[in-house]
């Protein structure tokens, strides 16, 4: 059988005797080639596998002894929040550690007292769960109303000054905007 030309005797190229099956180099075993392993050989000779994303690069190792590394890895390239997937009482320890900030938005110490509240009934009623295991159970503490309106004060008043400065500064603008444009019926008819 002659070789094609530009080969030399002894290099491992594959000729293709049928779709499936290819003989290898110059030792005349058949080879078979999986529909899978046919794809992947044509994308290398295309070469969609060059200059990829970390080509050359070693493999970061450092949390293999994680058994958990795989999940954490995945949360972080996604930026997954999971707080959803904690146990009852550290997902409220999270939310608590985000009182007073959290509740900025919030318009009315009515309705910050009413999210504190809600707050501390779900935190009775985690401590009304049966512990799970042999460890001693988890407890988020409760939180006092008027000290969370308190310290939510100052950060409503902060936002609402900055929300105040933001709107003057756009009515400033738009009247600067205004006094420099002439008036419609100038532009209609072509004056200024």
């Amino acid at each position: 059988m002659a070789l094609p030309a530009g080969t030399m005797p002894g290099s491992h190229t594959r000729m293709s005797v049928t779709a499936s099956v290819s003989v290898v180099g110059m030792t005349g075993q058949p080879y078979w080639e999986s529909a899978v392993e046919k794809q992947i050989r044509e994308a290398q000779e295309r070469g969609e596998f060059d200059n990829l994303p970390g080509a050359g690069k070693p493999l970061d190792l450092s949390d293999s002894g994680d058994p958990d590394w795989w999940v954490k890895r995945f949360a972080a390239r996604e930026n997954l929040d999971l707080g959803g997937a904690l146990p009852g009482a550290l997902a409220l320890r999270k939310e608590a550690a985000g009182y007073p900030e959290s509740l900025v938005d919030v318009r009315t110490e009515a309705q910050v007292r009413e999210i504190i509240e809600d707050y501390n009934r779900r935190v009775l009623a985690d401590r009304l769960r049966p512990a799970v295991g042999n460890l001693p159970p988890l407890i988020a503490k409760t939180l006092d109303a008027d000290e969370m309106v308190e310290r939510w004060r100052p950060l409503r008043a902060e936002l609402e000054e900055q929300q105040r400065q933001a709107r003057e500064e756009r009515a400033a603008a738009r009247a600067v905007e205004l006094q420099t444009r002439p008036s419609w019926w100038r532009r209609l008819l072509g004056r200024s």
